[in-house]
């Protein structure tokens, strides 16, 4: 995969995908939420969200994605739906830093839920 499309998986919740190129000193910040530090911590912070993500209907939809070198910016939305009623919509940005072997060695992400 590539860093765009390591990225754009991570950030559609696609997290198996990209566990293999997450970075064993990888940190991931959600701005004003959480921090994860270390390649395990992520991956169970993303099997929990994973499972969450199994209780409802997802809807991503990526906005834009910005990439240059070994930095990949990637803003969109994500709808989530329980017997087809609005449970939560968020508007995200995840700014993605890779290292020389790209992998994943920092994510900061900024997500803003709708009232």
């Amino acid at each position: 995969m590539t860093k765009t499309e390591i990225a754009k998986a991570f950030s559609n919740g696609e997290f198996e995908k990209t566990y293999k190129f997450i970075s064993e000193k990888a940190e991931w910040t959600v701005i004003e939420e959480d921090r994860f530090i270390g390649k395990q911590a992520i991956i169970d912070n993303c099997e929990q969200v994973g499972n969450y993500f199994k209780s409802v209907t997802t809807n991503f939809k990526t906005l834009n994605i910005i990439a240059d070198g070994n930095k990949v910016v990637i803003n969109g939305t994500a709808e989530f739906l329980r017997n087809e009623k609005r449970v939560s919509f968020i508007s995200a940005c995840d700014v993605y830093e890779f290292n020389e072997k790209s992998e994943v060695l920092k994510i900061t992400s900024y997500c803003i839920q709708s009232k």
